[in-house]
């Protein structure tokens, strides 16, 4: 009997999924050096869809607050983004690309694309995909 088939199909998943996570991992650490920023200055930038506070940012790059801000405080150095003041919380801002920031952005993306790990899945497939890893992340 082999290895894997002695394994239980939990841990085997777990494998696989370890598996592609690293795979990402490296896919946007290449693609981010080759723009100059950092895996983590790549995902923050991936992440902001629009404006967002620090912990919504945070939140999607499951980070700590203070993780992301450490990489929000280079991106602003670059001038990829401000922080704009809160509309409703005056204690809180809002994390606001530059064209700049925008223009990299939209390279970002399109360098991720390009042999991603998931492209390999049909849209139909990734979306099972999504909806099944969503469904074990929400069922802790």
């Amino acid at each position: 009997m082999s290895a894997d088939a002695e394994m239980s199909p939990e841990r085997q998943l777990c494998g696989l999924v370890n598996g592609l996570s690293r795979q990402i991992g490296e896919h946007v650490r290449e693609r981010a050096g080759a723009l100059g920023l950092t895996a983590p200055q790549a995902i923050a930038l991936r992440e902001l869809t629009g404006p967002l506070t620090m912990r919504e940012l945070a939140d999607r790059m499951a980070c700590e607050p203070s993780n992301a801000t450490f990489v929000i405080d280079r991106l602003e150095r670059q001038g990829l983004l401000e922080r704009h003041p809160h509309p409703v919380d005056r204690r809180a801002k809002r994390l606001v690309l530059t064209d700049k920031g925008a223009r990299l952005r939209e390279r970002l993306l399109e360098l991720l694309a390009e042999d991603s790990p998931l492209g390999g899945l049909t849209p139909d497939e990734q979306a099972a995909l999504h909806g099944l890893l969503a469904r074990a992340v929400t069922n802790r």
